[in-house]
């Protein structure tokens, strides 16, 4: 991404952002509500009008059938038609590869058998995506944005509204994934001790430009968070990455 502006409303969200991922690489992004992580996803996704230049392997790519097979993604709030079955929802990721119209292929079904498989969601296939847990839901979203084949994966707030074993559960699997298909992962996470613990990079948003990019223990200080974030914590050190808790700046007698 090189000089990215969007603006929603007459409102400048992305500001003229820069920002270079590796293929293969997990880059977390990071920000205050509002600094533009949704919008950079979704002008990358190619559903949001921008201005700049957005390169996938060095080429600019502009037809959103196109786009489809080079980029999936997992939106923080995912629209789910009524009565749809897992089944029929992890096919929907193959539409790219066949057209809206098109009837699925033996190969499309296979791929989505597979993916449904290696996410241990088979025993699930017929059930109505309404009717799953937010954990089991949200495996079948990313079901079918892998079922989609796409090198690169867009995950906006993939641990909303779960609790902190499905949190890791998903996180876990994405890794999994990248590992195993060489994926390259652009997610944006609110929590700051996810986001320091998976991947391999933090880039810091504030209003609408990059203010840090690095390491997580190089992004996540007190001092950033304080400043950008509003927020008194203190960073536990730890093998695995930084641990951020809250500083709380008042104890009663009785703690």
């Amino acid at each position: 991404m090189r000089d990215l502006v969007a603006e929603i409303e007459g409102h400048r969200i992305l500001d003229g952002l820069d920002l270079a991922v590796e293929e293969g690489e997990w880059v977390n992004i990071i920000g205050p509500n509002g600094a533009g992580k949704t919008t950079l996803l979704r002008c990358v996704l190619g559903t949001l009008a921008h201005r700049g230049v957005i390169e996938l392997n060095g080429a600019e790519v502009t037809r959103p059938a196109e786009r489809a097979c080079w980029v999936a993604y997992v939106p923080q709030t995912p629209v789910i038609p009524p009565g749809i079955t897992v089944a029929d929802y992890v096919l929907m990721g193959r539409t790219p590869h066949r057209g809206v119209f098109s009837r699925e292929t033996d190969s499309d079904l296979r791929i989505a058998t597979d993916v449904l498989g290696h996410l241990d969601l088979g025993h699930l296939a017929a059930r109505d995506v309404r009717s799953l847990s937010g954990g089991e839901r949200q495996r079948v979203v990313l079901a079918r944005a892998l079922s989609q084949q796409a090198p690169v994966l867009l995950l906006d707030e993939p641990t909303t509204a779960l609790d902190l074993g499905h949190q890791q559960e998903v996180l876990d699997l994405v890794e999994s994934l990248r590992n195993e298909h060489g994926l390259t992962v652009i997610a944006t996470l609110h929590d700051l001790t996810l986001a320091a613990r998976y991947g391999d990079r933090v880039t810091l948003l504030a209003e609408g430009r990059i203010v840090g990019d690095g390491s997580p223990a190089s992004v996540l200080t007190a001092d950033t968070i304080a400043h950008y974030f509003g927020a008194t914590v203190r960073i536990i050190d730890d093998p695995d990455g930084p641990v951020i808790v809250p500083a709380l700046s008042q104890r009663s007698p009785h703690d």
